[in-house]
């Protein structure tokens, strides 16, 4: 599905797959469904396009990550599918840049200078 995008990475996790490009992770594939990340700049997209957030359940709470619904349309069309991943592999550049590491539990400090 993601030739016209370029190499993918897939790796079990979440009880699913996780794919990744440039080793960020920009979709999940659960119960069949693909979730691609979003943030603030395309999310609307998503929305417009009727699709909710990935969503689970843990210890008795719902737990909504930034990663939405592919809109069905896209699965039949390779290019539009390639520019949506394009859009959530550019999310998870920005979303990298906003979250600092975590090294053993505390988060990485910044040189200096």
């Amino acid at each position: 599905m993601f030739t016209a995008f370029g190499a993918v990475d897939v790796r079990r996790m979440f009880g699913g797959f996780g794919l990744f490009a440039e080793d960020l992770m920009f979709a999940i594939v659960q119960d069949g469904m693909i979730f691609l990340k979003a943030d603030e700049l395309t999310s609307a997209s998503f929305a417009r396009e009727g699709q909710g957030a990935f969503a689970y359940e843990a210890r008795g709470r719902r737990i909504s990550l930034s990663y939405w619904g592919l809109p069905d349309r896209l699965y039949d069309d390779p290019d539009e599918l390639a520019r949506w991943a394009a859009d959530a592999l550019a999310a998870a550049r920005r979303a990298r840049t906003k979250t600092p590491r975590k090294r053993g539990g505390k988060s990485a400090k910044m040189p200096r200078g």
